[in-house]
């Protein structure tokens, strides 16, 4: 792959708007075209080169991309949104919508990601390896679907209401999550290592989630089934005695499954 390496110049007062930091638009441009490229300052435009030092060469295909985001982002907005192919790696932290849309390749946080990060995935890997924030793979505000493909991982914590409308793909937290885990989840497999802060799975529908760690309050919608040992889910195995829950019975037809390690 070839590689593009961005060097932020200062972290901004006011917030960039940076969705044009993806392979898709970097793909067959020189240094000086990526530069002149217009994002937004605040409510202003401005040249993406007057807030990102850039080197390195683009391929002409974004498969062959990887951006180098080597600084911290927390103040960049919509960094690989809507991306389907290629990777970019954030040796820092990203403010709200990292990976928001993404269709495919690979986006790695080596730091911290805002809300909203993977938000509405359908396809491709969203690593991040600090925490991340609130409606992690979630739906778009005042829509539907949520998380529909593709693979999202934190190796920390994550906050509250992660993929809200779930309708596909996986998510594994490998901390704890705040309140509302899988709020109206449909379809897809939730994963997380730590303990919930409650209401997990709440008027979900299908799908499955398991908790190896503890949840603190069972929502009464849910019915134990029975205790099982070593499930296997997708292909995938869990090993150890786990509770197995159905629900939410709040809501019509419901088929989704709750498994809660004991």
């Amino acid at each position: 792959m070839k590689e593009v390496i961005l060097k932020p110049k200062e972290q901004p007062n006011i917030w960039l708007e940076a969705e044009v930091i993806k392979p898709d638009v970097f793909a067959g441009k020189g240094l000086k075209d990526i530069e002149a490229l217009e994002i937004f300052y605040g409510s202003k435009k401005a040249r993406f080169g007057d807030f990102f030092e850039v080197s390195g060469t683009a391929s002409d295909k974004a498969e062959d991309v990887r951006i180098v985001i080597a600084g911290d982002v927390s103040r960049t907005k919509r960094v690989g949104e809507d991306m389907s192919a290629g990777e970019i790696i954030i040796k820092g932290s990203a403010d709200m919508y990292v990976g928001a849309r993404m269709k495919g390749g690979r986006i790695i946080v080596e730091g911290n990601a805002d809300a909203f990060a993977g938000q509405q995935l359908a396809g491709g890997e969203l690593i991040i390896k600090g925490n991340a924030g609130n409606y992690l793979g979630s739906s778009y505000r005042g829509d539907w679907r949520g998380m529909k493909g593709g693979v999202i991982t934190v190796e920390g914590n994550a906050g509250g209401e992660i993929a809200e409308f779930m309708l596909g793909g996986k998510m594994h937290i490998k901390g704890s999550v705040g309140a509302f885990a899988g709020l109206h989840m449909k379809k897809g497999l939730i994963v997380i290592d730590g303990s919930a802060a409650g209401r997990v799975g709440a008027q979900m529908t299908g799908g499955s989630i398991v908790v190896n760690g503890r949840i603190a309050s069972l929502l009464p919608g849910f019915k134990f089934e029975k205790k099982e040992k070593d499930i296997k889910i997708d292909g995938e195995e869990f090993m150890g005695i786990y509770s197995k829950y159905t629900g939410d019975h709040a809501e019509r037809g419901a088929s989704g499954v709750l498994y809660v390690r004991d």
